[in-house]
């Protein structure tokens, strides 16, 4: 069973103490998107005297959801509870959020703090490693709720971490992890050309998981870990933005078989919903494909 546990770095929104501060990370949300517009964005005229804030005033994003600034206020400040999903659609809609927003906003209204808990370490399962095995010429990986690596192919280590021991996912003590390498390896930050909108995907992705899983201490310790270490994850964790990672085309620097463009889709599993299997493909009759057989070449040879 599962053990309560606490967080060695204390993570911005995920808790202090052992405890996650779930009204904390609601009213961060709600801050971070009302930072987002301006008045003119959504049709107000601006409100007189000088305005002292970024984006929209608590007044104006009240006035849009149509309801009191006294409650908007409470809620923002953690101290009312039990939101409407009447309320929370007026303030998605003023907010202009997506789907993945709306989401993720009712997913931090209906949470109540609760003691960060230990998760057992994630296993793959059987059918999943053969499907991993099976596309041989194809880079793969199987990534854990936290981004963990849980297994890989030859192709896909050589082509994401080849400076890494191959067998580290087969024990979860030394599992590399994909937001910790990209903000924390230098081999991982070079081998994206636009590392930038990596990184924001990654970000983004975890802030999702945050919200679903706000218990998790593992996750929790991840987020602080990479706080304390990169002035860059904190700047993009504080901007809220949550998006789960489907799918996105990056140009890579590999140190090996030089640049090229590959696509990254992530495909969930239905026995393993919390998983997902990363496939990694280049376009047809590309250079780029040419190079990911080369690549190939050489780890067959290795």
């Amino acid at each position: 069973m599962p053990t309560t546990g606490r967080v060695r770095h204390a993570a911005p929104g995920l808790g202090h103490s052992g405890v996650v501060t779930v009204t904390g990370q609601l009213g961060e949300f709600l801050r971070a998107r009302r930072a987002r517009l301006r008045p003119e964005d959504v049709g107000l005229g601006a409100l007189p005297g000088r305005r002292r804030v970024t984006g929209l005033r608590r007044e104006e994003l009240a006035q849009l959801a149509g309801v009191s600034v006294s409650y908007y206020t409470r809620l923002e400040q953690g101290q009312s509870v039990n939101a409407s999903d009447a309320v929370l659609d007026a303030l998605a809609g003023a907010l202009r959020l997506d789907d993945h927003e709306r989401t993720h906003l009712r997913e931090l209204a209906s949470r109540r703090p609760r003691p960060l808990r230990r998760p057992p370490a994630e296993r793959v399962n059987a059918m999943t490693l053969d499907l991993v095995r099976s596309m041989e010429n194809v880079p793969t990986l199987v990534l854990g709720r936290r981004t963990d690596v849980l297994a890989w192919n030859p192709l896909g280590h050589a082509l994401l971490a080849s400076h890494l021991d191959p067998t580290a996912p087969e024990r979860p003590a030394d599992r590399p992890n994909v937001a910790r390498m990209l903000f924390l390896d230098p081999h991982c930050r070079d081998l994206y050309v636009d590392w930038d909108r990596k990184a924001r995907g990654v970000v983004a992705n975890l802030r999702l998981i945050a919200g679903r899983h706000p218990e998790d201490a593992l996750l929790a310790s991840l987020v602080g870990e990479l706080s304390v270490k990169s002035p860059e994850f904190v700047a993009l964790w504080g901007d809220h933005r949550v998006k789960p990672c489907e799918g996105a085309t990056y140009r890579l620097r590999h140190p090996l078989v030089g640049e090229l463009t590959v696509t990254q889709q992530a495909l969930s599993l239905p026995h393993s919903p919390e998983q997902s299997v990363l496939v990694v493909t280049a376009e047809q009759g590309s250079s780029s494909q040419d190079t990911l057989r080369l690549l190939g070449r050489f780890t067959v040879t290795s």
